[in-house]
């Protein structure tokens, strides 16, 4: 009976809590609002906040406003201030416990809302209608209005009911002991509610992931959340943790001081849901105890969700469904009316229209033919736009490729002068050997054969390192595959790093910049396309290897150049870093950077298409790219 309690406790004293924190400006400010207001709209709008701000805390009040604000939007047909009002109203009926009553006005509120296409109040009054399904334990239609607001405010400038809803929703899981989707949505509220800094909800949220995660068997985390507040809500969570683990004094205690929290409130969910529990907990030790607090459980239970009340709402929703089977019919039936009109409307001028048309045939014959041609004529300026886009996407790459030229040229210089000069020195033992067995030397002579040996091996070491160098070089000439592969992604960023370097070096001998690795050794390898990748860091090296080299003139401390290159592994995500000392980004391009044929370039020096591509890679493989910052880091 506990979890069947649990939504409808959490929903009222999460919102009495924030009720009793009463901010006197905002109630100043109302009432400031109020009384200097001249239009009755702001009026109405006015009466409707007030009747919020004392919701659960001074509930005459709160209907004595909201009254006044449907009045008011009804006299001047304000359809803004009728939604609101009625939302405000069915919360009022909700408190008290006159469920049918709530749940009627909530559904005359969201006709109002959607069909004015009023979305905030829309969010707020499915919210609280699902509040009512979820007192009268009917739980997946609870969740179908909470989907319904998530929906609608996914996107909403204000996100509070998209918060709202996920609360809401992680409440009515845990009361359907689903734990894992309780945590999900808890959790998500707690993300939306940091963002937008709203304390309400990340409090509301405390006993939903404390009562879940104790059912997870994460006893510490769950006490540190359900003994962070001792609102109603948390006591009875944490009885419920402390009556699992067979601690009954410690949860006899909670459940009282809820109890007697409940006792205060304006609302019975309270006091249904402890009264139940302590009957529960004094059942074995205390038969008179456990049977007081059974009937009061009784009590508060037919007050709040009884047979009565039940059908009542079952009723209200059959009138609601006939009610908007009623709308659909006059609708349809209006649009009928209307096409008979327009029917016979259109008669009428079909002769009209037949008269011009034929008129206008051959003016229309000459049009076609002219837009046919500019059609052909469009058609052919982009496959030729297509074509050059192509050739310059290649052009950008071939650049890169010349730039990697020299670069490659030095690498592979080093494997060959290993591979000729251990063959030379082969050449020379090999003719050793010759004499060495003319002369009858064995011993002699498997030991220079032994040294030819380890030759081959390091000429053989060489050649595939050369191999190696020359297929990456190929690799990158060539259009990506798009196959991916493990790569070791420190490896990657090294090669490239020496690869530009060198290249700059042989292009432009005055070149000289000092550069650093920092490379993470725990990083694993990923799946990704080498050759896309290797472009992405090439092009990042390259520029940082130009701005190191661009000095400002006014600038009277020489920096030493520098490009440090590092990699990190954080969690489920690899981050690559390229900085350099050099003068930065300015805050006015920083948006331009990625745009295709954007360059700070002197003219025939750059294309512009370089980070373009780098981004689509990057994008293409599930990663982020991020801009550098005046400090000159690039990422």
């Amino acid at each position: 009976m506990i979890k069947h309690l649990q939504l409808s406790l959490l929903i009222l004293v999460a919102v009495a809590a924030k009720a009793q924190n009463m901010d006197e400006l905002q109630f100043d400010k109302l009432s400031q609002t109020l009384r200097e207001a001249k239009a009755d709209s702001t009026r109405a709008l006015t009466f409707a906040r007030l009747a919020e701000y004392y919701r659960n805390w001074r509930m005459d009040s709160s209907y004595y406003y909201g009254v006044k604000a449907l009045t008011l939007s009804r006299t001047i047909n304000y359809p803004s201030g009728e939604a609101r009002a009625l939302s405000v109203l069915s919360h009022y009926y909700f408190a008290k416990g006159e469920l049918p009553k709530g749940l009627e006005l909530g559904l005359e509120g969201l006709r109002v809302a959607r069909k004015h296409n009023l979305i905030y109040d829309e969010a707020s009054l499915l919210i609280r209608i699902a509040n009512v399904y979820a007192n009268l334990s009917d739980l997946q239609k609870a969740l179908s209005y909470y989907h319904q607001a998530i929906a609608i405010t996914k996107d909403a400038a204000d996100p509070f009911f998209y918060g709202a809803a996920h609360w809401r929703m992680g409440d009515t899981f845990a009361q359907l002991n689903e734990v894992d989707s309780a945590i999900y949505y808890a959790e998500k509220a707690v993300d939306i509610a940091q963002k937008i800094g709203n304390q309400f909800i990340q409090q509301g949220v405390v006993p939903t992931l404390g009562y879940a995660y104790g059912k997870k068997g994460y006893d510490s985390l769950a006490l540190r959340y359900l003994r962070s507040n001792n609102g109603s809500a948390n006591l009875i969570m944490r009885s419920i943790f402390f009556k699992d683990r067979n601690q009954y004094d410690s949860a006899i205690s909670c459940a009282l001081r809820a109890y007697e929290r409940g006792l205060r409130g304006p609302a019975r969910q309270t006091e249904l849901a402890s009264a139940t529990l302590l009957s529960e907990l004094y059942e074995s030790t205390d038969p008179v105890q456990a049977l007081k607090y059974l009937k009061i459980a009784q009590a508060a239970r037919e007050n709040i969700s009884g047979a009565a009340n039940i059908l009542s709402a079952k009723a209200i929703e059959l009138e609601q469904q006939e009610r908007e089977s009623e709308m659909k019919l006059a609708e349809l039936n209006l649009r009928n009316r209307f096409r008979i009109v327009a029917t016979v409307a259109g008669l009428a001028l079909a002769l009209l229209i037949a008269l011009l048309v034929y008129r206008n045939y051959r003016k229309a014959q000459k049009a076609n033919t002219l837009l046919q041609q500019q059609k052909n004529e469009i058609d052919q300026a982009l496959a030729e736009l297509k074509q050059t886009q192509s050739q310059l996407i290649q052009s950008e790459k071939m650049a890169s490729l010349g730039e990697l030229t020299a670069g490659i040229a030095h690498e592979i210089q080093n494997p060959l002068n290993f591979v000729n000069n251990f063959s030379e020195v082969n050449s020379e033992l090999l003719e050793e050997i010759v004499q060495e067995a003319e002369k009858g030397n064995l011993e002699e002579v498997k030991t220079i054969a032994l040294d030819v040996k380890e030759n081959e091996e390091k000429i053989s070491f060489h050649g595939k390192r050369a191999s190696d160098i020359v297929k990456g070089m190929l690799q990158h000439s060539r259009g990506s595959s798009g196959k991916k592969e493990p790569t070791d992604i420190n490896a990657l960023c090294d090669e490239y790093l020496r690869l530009s370097y060198h290249g700059l070096r042989a292009k432009d001998k005055t070149f000289n910049a000092k550069f650093e690795t920092h490379f993470d050794e725990s990083l694993p390898k990923i799946n990704v396309v080498p050759q896309d990748i290797g472009r992405v860091i090439l092009n990042l090296i390259n520029n940082a290897f130009y701005a190191v080299n661009q000095q400002p003139a006014t600038n009277s401390q020489q920096r030493e150049p520098l490009v440090v290159v590092s990699t990190k592994y954080l969690s489920d995500k690899i981050f690559i870093s390229v900085k350099d000392n050099g003068n930065g980004i300015p805050d006015s391009i920083k948006e331009k950077i990625f745009q295709p044929f954007f360059t700070t370039k002197p003219t025939g020096q750059g294309t512009g298409l370089g980070l373009s591509l780098s981004y689509d890679i990057v994008k293409s493989t599930w990663g982020r790219v991020e801009g550098g910052d005046e400090s000159g880091r690039r990422e």
